[in-house]
């Protein structure tokens, strides 16, 4: 189902009319009410009637989080406080937290994108959702809940946590819709195995996960062990929360970016000159119709490349892969580039392992070392000492097949590593650099 068919089928020419238009339009708004904005534009040389083609995009400058933190907390908004609405913030677990306002049209506009999001993973006013994204000041809960009520589905807010009350809320009100992020979802299948409650009984058949990087062989495992269907959804508070971009059920073949909305780009993670559509790099965003809180070319720090085949679907949007890595979680152990999710895809494709895990980064005078502690299921934790070196070589050779890398593998027993009800803590890196 398409929510939107006029603004979501749009062919690609006339699409990127509306974009440069909106675009136009924008960059004039910003100039005359951001000073911020006007100096670095400035400093560029460059004027919004600069802005004659979307090519022309290039000319202006990026956007990071620490040009929004150096405004903290209001400085980038571009309409009074009393046009302001909505407030959201980031955790601030690097510095002060990143904060977003929204107006009236904003939220609007944001309940209209996530009813797109929820539509695209098949759901409809005849659901029950059940959104246990957090609630507060982070972006998901409350943008998934305005989302899932403009569709018309019933929303059940009960937010993160208390794994066992969502789980009898699943039983007893018939929930048909799980909104969290992955790695709770793993968690809920987990408590759910614990309490002898099988999938099959729950009426639950979708579930749209967002919020973390997560691979494929995750999204089997999520699938396989809630029976469900499994649905990568993206999105960032600097943007607008959840609803930059989705899979369709259809297909879940990348995730259609809201162009209409969001401008992306592709640029080159060092260099951060333009690349052409396929090639992969860092994913940059333009908010063409944000009123309290535009961005102009915000780096995200994703690693990301646009597809642009038409999906069968029916959207003409650009897609693009499910998000695996970051420019800033990136590791760089003995000058080999990794990423989490580069681990987990291979931990959860080896049998006998638990999805869960932790990666610790430690150094030992100028080399860097890496440990990966893996839980292993009950049966295979009491099996044989032999038999779980057997394991913990599979792993490591794997790793290193991969990546090119030696580490360590630790096989701890169930439950020993920390449940998430939130984003998972993949990494923690304790090198002094």
């Amino acid at each position: 189902m398409i929510w939107n068919e006029e603004q979501e089928t749009l062919p690609r020419e006339e699409l990127e009319r509306l974009q440069l238009r909106r675009l136009q339009a924008q960059v004039e708004r910003v100039y005359a009410t951001v000073p911020y904005y006007r100096q670095k534009m400035q400093q560029d040389r460059v004027t919004p009637a600069d802005i004659k083609q979307l090519a022309d995009i290039r000319r202006l400058p990026f956007t990071t989080k620490e040009d929004l933190r150096r405004n903290y907390p209001f400085g980038l908004f571009t309409v009074p406080m009393e046009r302001i609405v909505r407030i959201h913030a980031s955790s601030g677990t690097t510095g002060k937290p990143t904060v977003v306002g929204y107006t009236k049209r904003d939220l609007r506009l944001w309940a209209e994108l996530m009813s797109r999001t929820l539509s695209a993973a098949g759901v409809t006013s005849r659901d029950i959702v059940q959104n246990a994204y957090g609630y507060g000041l982070f972006t998901g809960g409350l943008g998934a809940h305005y989302g899932a009520e403009n569709l018309g589905a019933a929303v059940i807010p009960i937010s993160g946590g208390n794994t066992k009350r969502q789980i009898q809320i699943m039983q007893d009100f018939g929930t048909t819709v799980l909104l969290s992020t992955p790695s709770y979802a793993l968690n809920i299948a987990d408590t759910m195995a614990d309490l002898g409650i099988k999938p099959a009984s729950l009426k639950l058949r979708v579930g749209v996960f967002g919020a973390e990087p997560w691979s494929e062989n995750m999204r089997a495992e999520i699938e396989s062990r809630l029976k469900i269907k499994a649905i990568d959804i993206y999105g960032l508070s600097e943007i607008i929360g959840p609803g930059v971009a989705a899979e369709c059920i259809e297909e879940q073949k990348g995730l259609h970016i809201m162009e209409d909305h969001f401008l992306p780009e592709i640029v080159h993670r060092d260099t951060f000159d333009p690349l052409a559509v396929g090639e992969e790099g860092e994913l940059v965003f333009t908010t063409l119709t944000k009123e309290a809180f535009p961005v102009i070319r915000y780096r995200t720090k994703d690693i990301a490349r646009l597809i642009p085949d038409v999906c069968s679907c029916g959207r003409t949007f650009y897609r693009m892969p499910k998000v695996t890595g970051r420019t800033d979680d990136m590791m760089i152990i003995r000058g080999v580039n990794v990423f989490p999710s580069q681990i987990e895809e291979v931990i959860m494709g080896v049998e006998g392992v638990e999805p869960h895990y932790q990666i610790i980064v430690t150094r030992q005078g100028s080399l860097d070392n890496l440990e990966v502690q893996v839980e292993v299921s009950e049966n295979i934790f009491s099996d044989q000492v032999k038999n779980l070196e057997n394991l913990s070589k599979r792993v490591q050779n794997n790793i290193k097949d991969l990546l090119g890398i030696t580490c360590k593998i630790s096989l701890v027993e169930p439950k020993t590593i920390q449940r998430s009800e939130g984003k998972a803590q993949r990494v923690i890196d304790k090198r002094k650099i």
